[in-house]
């Protein structure tokens, strides 16, 4: 996997539209309908992984601190569904948990996630903080994860 870090303004046209394309794909055609561009992704970093064959298969933004929570927030987490099962969906937050490292040392990790994936985020060592919520129809729960 070939992966990418860029602010939103440096993401340039064909990045944004492969990034849209895959976001939509999942978050529009899969899960149903809602507005998937919330007006975050310009204070955001981008993890853009492409396969060897340079399509997009695995994407994920970090929302800046105090933007949407106190902490640094990792969320638009995707992977293609051609992509699932393998290993693709780690592989992605581990890349960002470690950007996270670098950009923010020492600061805890927030997360809103699909109620059915806590198991998983729980591998990564978030930990649910709250009751489960409603978010675009699909039932979430907020997770954090601490400075190891």
């Amino acid at each position: 996997m070939h992966w990418t870090w860029l602010r939103f303004e440096a993401l340039g046209v064909d990045n944004l539209y492969d990034a849209l394309q895959l976001r939509s794909r999942v978050f529009v055609l899969e899960q149903g309908p809602y507005l998937d561009a919330d007006g975050l992704d310009r204070q955001s970093w981008h993890l853009l992984g492409r396969n060897p064959q340079g399509t997009l298969v695995s994407y994920l933004r970090i929302v800046d601190p105090g933007l949407k929570f106190d902490e640094p927030s990792i969320g638009r987490v995707v992977t293609s569904p051609d992509t699932r099962g393998g290993g693709s969906g780690r592989a992605l937050m581990t890349e960002g948990l470690a950007g996270c490292a670098r950009l923010w040392p020492g600061r805890a990790i927030r997360i809103s996630a699909q109620a059915h994936l806590e198991r998983f985020y729980g591998s990564l060592g978030f930990v649910r903080v709250g009751p489960p919520y409603g978010e675009d129809g699909i039932p979430h729960v907020q997770m954090l994860r601490s400075t190891r």
